[in-house]
């Protein structure tokens, strides 16, 4: 039985906490408040996971270092940076292998399908930070001294899940409320669900040919904003979705008081045309086969489901 360290415990974190635990190994799992699933070989700590001393001493003896924090997404530029030092620190001086959860910013805008040899070619403020995460890492495993991996995500869903789609869309047709959505409603996507992320980031972990080079997760589905509302819609009986359309316009609009918000619009290249990412070498070398899509929504419309009564208790 092997000790694997997770920071982070969102829909991602916690996914891979389980299953390595379900595995029989023995997790770590790190956040600011102890939070994560409960396990009986899930060790939940509270702790400041920019404290690179304390870091290191909570990742010593841990055979894998797994990166699945995000700080909020209005503060990137500076969070992200001293949090990413602290862990590859940790990886480091203590040999554990370093796996990291990224996503496809780095790329900028690609014209076709999006692949892993792509050279990082950054065009906001967001996909620079993450192109730097890579690059000091991968700069660490080229000197020997850390292995790393970095498995890259698109948009998330599944219960939980942090994304465009899962605030600005996927609430609101649960709710049964109009959507405006600051995209091509109709330009096919590839969508991630985070577990099968957690499973990517698992089986990289185990594979001797993961170091030095990023995976790509495989997409639940490649259906456009407009397709899969109206499935999600399906799956939690809802009504059915009313969407259109939102302007540069009214989303700067959002912006001015909304902070998350003001930092989309400098992403909206990956929304205003298609964005599918090739997981094909992942789904080959790796054996990851992507959950069916069906699945997915079931677990978004169950989520609701569970959210409404629990209100309703209250």
């Amino acid at each position: 039985m092997s000790l694997h360290v997770i920071v982070g415990a969102g829909a991602t974190g916690s996914a891979t906490a389980r299953l390595l635990a379900d595995a029989g190994e023995q997790v770590r799992l790190v956040t600011r408040r102890g939070s994560g699933p409960a396990h009986e070989r899930i060790e939940r700590i509270a702790a400041d996971a920019t404290d690179a001393v304390g870091l290191i001493e909570l990742t010593t003896g841990a055979a894998t270092l797994f990166n699945c924090a995000m700080p909020p997404y209005d503060r990137w530029p500076s969070e992200f940076p001293p949090l990413a030092a602290a862990l590859l620190s940790a990886a480091e001086r203590t040999g554990a292998d370093y796996v990291m959860l990224g996503n496809t910013y780095g790329y900028g805008p690609v014209d076709g399908r999006v692949t892993e040899d792509l050279p990082l070619a950054p065009t906001s403020v967001k996909g620079r930070v993450r192109a730097r995460m890579w690059h000091d890492a991968r700069a660490a495993h080229e000197a020997g001294r850390v292995r790393v991996t970095e498995v890259r995500a698109n948009d998330c869903l599944g219960a939980g899940a942090y994304s465009p789609f899962t605030l600005m869309v996927g609430a609101q047709v649960l709710a049964g409320s109009p959507v405006s959505y600051p995209g091509d409603l109709d330009a096919p996507h590839s969508w991630t669900y985070t577990t099968d992320a957690a499973r990517t980031l698992v089986a990289a972990a185990r594979h001797e040919e993961s170091w030095g080079r990023a995976w790509h997760v495989p997409s639940t589905s490649q259906a456009p904003v407009r397709e899969l509302a109206a499935r999600l819609a399906s799956a939690a009986a809802a009504p059915a979705p009313r969407l259109s359309r939102m302007t540069t316009a009214e989303l700067e609009e959002i912006g001015r008081t909304n902070s998350v918000m003001a930092e989309f619009p400098e992403m909206l290249y990956l929304y205003d045309r298609p964005n599918i990412l090739d997981a094909s070498f992942t789904a080959a070398v790796l054996d990851i086969a992507p959950t069916p899509i069906d699945v997915v929504l079931d677990d978004m419309a169950a989520e609701h489901g569970r959210s409404e009564a629990m209100a309703d208790r209250q």
